[in-house]
């Protein structure tokens, strides 16, 4: 039976484990191995300017591979209409489908939307959702991502924005909705940012400066306490217009930076977060163009796929 799309609530939230062979490593390895039994990947997404949603996933080989995009559904949104996509979560349906789900802005308006994909890659009639959060979303909002943690008892998921010189953190339920809202100023600065890090009370993101700095950021999920913020790199990291990352290994995060002048997009393997001491390698150049207006992290959102710790 088919069945139509939905954003799990808190005790049940979008996941599946199609595809966390190939986008996880094993925990024994290390940002970058290239070890014949495991490479750490990492599967991106994509809005085009028509629309539609493409998806590929690249690995930290030697050299760096790309596959060939998937494009699939297209005309999803109104063209040049979606803004600031959320990172998208999956989970397989019977019998050989693909369910997926998240958050876009379209217009000035929030959106939580998703679709179901059949066996053959097509869009399932009427699977198409998009539920209103609300407005007042300007063009000046720079980054939008979502964290879910599944925690023994309970599941948090917490909502961030970047707009002018603010973070905003938001605390989502299946009851109340969007919660809890809190502002930390003094954020002017951070160019854009990428969820490296989960925990039972905070998320911690990387970001990049337009001055070239690399930090990380940690926000508690909960309360008034400030972000603490790092420095770990004072240079050198201005051109990235978009940051994805996935954990690799146990501590790890496979990082991908892309160049929306130049169209490139850079690999890293960073270690475990620790201010200046934090070990960064650089992999390459990926061996793809990325043309598009909007990416984020394409991934299977579920206890067994594990949570981001990359701090």
């Amino acid at each position: 039976m088919t069945r139509r799309w939905r954003t799990r609530s808190a005790s049940a939230v979008l996941g599946g484990a199609l595809l966390a062979a190939t986008l996880v490593s094993a925990p024994a390895q290390a940002a970058g191995t290239t070890s014949a039994a495991t490479v750490c990947g990492l599967g991106l997404g994509s809005v085009t300017a028509g629309g539609d949603h493409k998806v590929q996933v690249i690995k930290a080989t030697t050299p760096l591979t790309a596959s060939t995009p998937v494009v699939r559904p297209t005309n999803l949104y109104p063209d040049g209409a979606a803004r600031l996509p959320s990172s998208l979560g999956f989970e397989p349906v019977v019998p050989a489908g693909e369910q997926r789900g998240g958050f876009v802005v379209l217009g000035d308006r929030m959106y939580e939307t998703g679709y179901t994909l059949d066996g053959s890659g097509g869009t399932v009639p009427g699977s198409v959702a998009q539920r209103l959060i609300g407005g007042g979303w300007a063009p000046n909002h720079r980054y939008f991502d979502r964290s879910v943690y599944y925690g023994t008892t309970a599941v948090r998921q917490n909502t961030y924005a970047l707009l002018d010189f603010a973070l905003t953190r938001w605390t989502v339920t299946p009851t109340t909705g969007w919660r809890n809202r809190k502002a930390y100023n003094g954020f002017a600065s951070v160019k854009t940012m990428a969820l490296i890090s989960q925990t039972a009370t905070y998320d911690t993101f990387l970001a990049n400066t337009y001055g070239g700095a690399l930090y990380t950021i940690r926000v508690y999920t909960s309360g008034s306490a400030a972000p603490v913020v790092k420095k770990v790199r004072s240079s050198t990291w201005q051109n990235f217009d978009s940051l994805v990352a996935v954990k690799c290994g146990s501590q790890s995060t496979l990082l991908l930076g892309i160049d929306k002048e130049t169209k490139a997009g850079y690999l890293y393997a960073v270690g475990h977060a620790n201010g200046t001491a934090t070990l960064i390698r650089g992999l390459g150049k990926v061996p793809a163009t990325f043309g598009d207006p909007h990416y984020f992290r394409f991934f299977a959102d579920t206890p067994e796929s594990g949570h981001l710790f990359g701090e």
